[in-house]
């Protein structure tokens, strides 16, 4: 947690006495010197929001302090300039100190403290943000707070969904957390390689950073050979040595991808295996009856998917608009599976999608957010079935305005399964035996509407970053065999603009209905982001508006001025990152990026659970009939909301993790070879140089750069010599040689090969102005790098 700064109430820079949480829960604390109704300083707000973060919305802090007329609108500028200078930024709908925790956290509890008491650690955490922090967790009696209800009581291993409090005894952890719910009970299962030893039984080397090797005895072995990827579980502790363990189950060798991507499973907590009761429920599922449903059979409804896709949970179909009030226009139909259908409310079934959050994909395995029985099969929009579905249909006008929309349930019946290649190639005139008879009817008909969207797509101007995605090729052996760029097809911008289209529907008409909702929000870029980044651009000649009120468009027009220049890749990275994340929340603050004013992620329901929440939602206003939101889904939004941000940040990690393992494995075998690469990162400890043609980054110790010192300019995103004013600049192209590959952890070091390059004359400039100015780094002989990804 960030420190207070000092202030007249408290000269010396100290906390006041130990607490354990704030609010109506927490002790009282040092008072501040409020007066009402008179603006407070900037140090008194940055104090009150560190000490009261559940009331630290712009909205609560003028009611804290009694503020009205011109001095809520000095606030509101007080504010602006605090997350300018990064003392502030938003979380959600709240203001938080840079690295604190937000008012509601998942959290894993870990361990406990010397008077045995839990602590616990944020489930995800940012890697630039160093080590996450340890937030005690105070138990309550088994009658609840002040007697009410049943309290959650949670151990050791167990997943939580808590409200966090500042605490502020220095010697113990920054945070003190109430359990608000226990998410997951992991079981104490820990994971490792096994290596044999001489005479029988083995070790586990852990997997994890922190862990602790084990002994395994040879009655305990569970049949692992030397190399094996094992779940083990503690057989033994004891005062002196090492714990002993018992292996539960072998993975498969380390090597293959089904062990890489079972060790991110394993480390982020990953639900993978669906209880008794939630598969006993799948299997005992109905097709879906026609109570509150319109027949859709006839509508030629058709699924666009990759070629591998096994559920399908969306399908689509256009028309001309045969209205003579809009000439040019046409109706586009987006028809979603309706898993509200099957998936009711607190049943073993919603329970359990909730604790996954969203569906994990690896390059050869998904995580399933609902069993195969409900994804696969029931709700799986097949070719040819009868299955149930929620459906929009929207009007657009001959300029891509959306005119009108409406919503039903229905049941339809798929005209066909295509691939996003078999459909693009029949526009392009190569149609097959299946997508021939359909051109004319179905595909010209869609591929016109797109059109049409795509004028006021072209209008509304969302953000356009160029960053191709790579995806990994396996061999039958689960190893790589090639890292590519698919190409981005119209037929996959079709699909995404009738879906984003169908989403804005959703959040208007649940908006119209007075709904509570989950949305699908993503801020704009922090006054402090906005500053690094305009400073960055300066170095390069591109100009950047200061202010508030930045739109998409206006990084579109960055973009614009990079495209085709030697800078293109570097100004896409540094626009990405001076972004948000885009998370859920039941407050709406829009959706930055797509430059939509109200947006609700509608059309993915089998893989999302904040789709199924919205599903639910539109059954019960417009009603649809059975499935609708409960009253305790409503008041529980916000908790929700919470978890499923959290579950989709911790399904980023163990994707990007299990890429960066399967690539530091491919590469293992090569060290000592040369690689082309680019430099993808800067930092005062070194240079991140990712290789292309391989999808995967690595790291180049400062220490190893040569003989001179060199600068950090923050800045110009630069390491240069201070003495030969040669270096080395995000986005540079270079070539390395790669010196270490650890698979276990996917992480690779680089040695430069290529020279420095002459520096800018800024940067020049700034050595000469001397080292104290900025962050100077002196090459450290011995200094050992980060381990993983910056």
């Amino acid at each position: 947690m960030s420190r207070i700064p000092r202030d007249r109430t408290n000269p010396a820079g100290k906390r006041p006495g130990k607490i354990g949480r704030a609010g109506k829960d927490a002790p009282a604390v040092e008072p501040l010197n409020i007066v009402h109704g008179a603006l407070p300083s900037r140090e008194v707000i940055l104090r009150f929001i560190a000490d009261h973060p559940q009331k630290a919305s712009k909205r609560e802090l003028a009611k804290a302090f009694g503020l009205k007329g011109d001095n809520r609108v000095e606030l509101k500028h007080m504010l602006q300039e605090l997350e300018q200078e990064g003392m502030l930024q938003k979380n959600r709908k709240s203001l938080i100190r840079p690295g604190a925790l937000p008012p509601v956290t998942v959290l894993d509890i870990t361990t406990r403290d010397k008077d045995g008491d839990l602590i616990g650690r944020p489930a995800e955490w940012p890697e630039d943000q160093g080590v996450a922090p340890a937030v005690a967790i105070r138990q309550q009696s088994p009658a609840g707070r002040q007697g009410k209800g049943k309290a959650p009581v949670a151990g050791l291993g167990d997943r939580i969904l808590a409200k966090i409090f500042p605490a502020v005894d220095r010697g113990g952890p920054a945070y003190t957390a109430r359990i608000i719910k226990v998410i997951d009970r992991r079981r104490g299962a820990s994971m490792g390689v096994f290596r044999t030893a001489p005479g029988g039984g083995g070790r586990l080397l852990p997997i994890e950073r922190r862990g602790e090797e084990m002994v395994i005895d040879p009655d305990f072995t569970g049949g692992a050979t030397d190399g094996d990827l094992v779940e083990v579980e503690i057989a033994r502790l004891g005062r002196f040595g090492l714990p002993r363990a018992k292996v539960l189950s072998v993975v498969g060798s380390v090597g293959s991808e089904k062990a890489i991507s079972m060790i991110a499973i394993h480390a982020h907590g990953i639900p993978h295996i669906f209880p008794p009761a939630v598969i006993a429920e799948a299997d005992a599922a109905k097709p879906a009856s026609m109570s509150h449903r319109e027949d859709w059979r006839d509508v030629p409804l058709i699924t666009i998917d990759p070629a591998d896709a096994k559920d399908h949970d969306d399908a689509v179909y256009a028309e001309l608009d045969p209205s003579p009030d809009n000439p040019g226009g046409v109706i586009v139909t987006v028809a979603i599976a309706d898993v509200s259908w099957y998936v009711r409310p607190n049943s073993p079934l919603d329970r359990e999608a909730l604790k996954r959050g969203n569906s994990v994909y690896f390059p050869d395995r998904v995580v399933p957010m609902l069993p195969e029985r409900i994804s696969n099969d029931l709700c799986s929009l097949k070719e040819g079935v009868d299955r149930p579905a929620l459906a929009v249909r929207m009007s657009f006008s001959g300029e891509g305005r959306k005119i009108g929309h409406t919503f039903h349930r229905i049941m339809m019946k798929s005209a066909a399964k295509l691939s996003y290649q078999q459909a693009q190639a029949a526009i392009d005139g190569k149609p097959d035996d299946q997508t021939g008879p359909m051109l004319e009817p179905i595909l010209k008909p869609l591929w016109h509407a797109y059109e049409v969207m795509k004028r006021g797509r072209d209008r509304r101007q969302p953000l356009e970053l160029d960053m191709p995605e790579r995806k990994i090729l396996l061999k039958p052996d689960g190893t790589v065999d090639r890292v590519f760029v698919p190409p981005r097809l119209d037929a996959h911008k079709l699909i995404e603009e009738m879906m984003i289209q169908a989403n804005v529907c959703a959040a208007e008409t649940l908006e119209k209905k007075r709904q509570p909702l989950i949305y699908r929000i993503h801020d704009g870029p922090t006054l402090a982001k906005q500053e690094i980044l305009r400073e960055f651009l300066a170095t390069l000649g591109i100009s950047l508006a200061k202010g508030g009120n930045m739109r998409a468009n206006n990084f579109n027009g960055i973009l614009a001025k990079a495209d085709g220049t030697p800078h293109q890749t570097m100004v896409n990275e540094m626009v990405l990152r001076s972004q948000s994340q885009a998370i859920y929340g039941p407050e709406n603050i829009g959706h930055f990026g797509l430059n939509l004013m109200k947006y609700a992620h509608f059309t993915s329901p089998i893989r999302r659970y904040a789709d199924l929440i919205v599903h639910r939602a539109l059954v019960g206003s417009l009603g649809f009939g059975e499935g609708g939101i409960t009253p305790d889904e409503e008041a529980a939004l916000d908790d929700i909301a919470a978890e499923i941000s959290t579950f989709e940040r911790r399904a980023m990690a163990a994707e990007r993790e299990t890429v960066d393992r399967l690539i530091a494995h491919h590469l293992s075998g090569r060290v000592g070879e040369e690689f082309a690469g680019r430099v993808s990162g800067v930092t005062k400890s070194g240079l991140f140089v990712a290789l292309p043609d391989y999808g995967a980054d690595g790291f180049v110790p400062i220490s190893t750069l040569g003989t001179d010192y060199f600068i950090y300019d923050e800045v110009h995103q630069a390491l240069s010599g201070e003495r030969t004013g040669l270096g080395y600049r995000l986005g540079d192209s270079v070539t390395v040689k790669l010196a270490e590959a650890i698979p276990l952890a996917g992480a690779l070091r680089f040695e430069m090969i290529s020279e420095g390059r002459e520096m800018p004359t800024a940067v020049r400039s700034f050595h000469k102005a001397g080292r104290r100015d900025r962050g100077q780094v002196r090459k450290k002989p011995g200094t050992r790098p980060p381990r993983g990804r910056h």
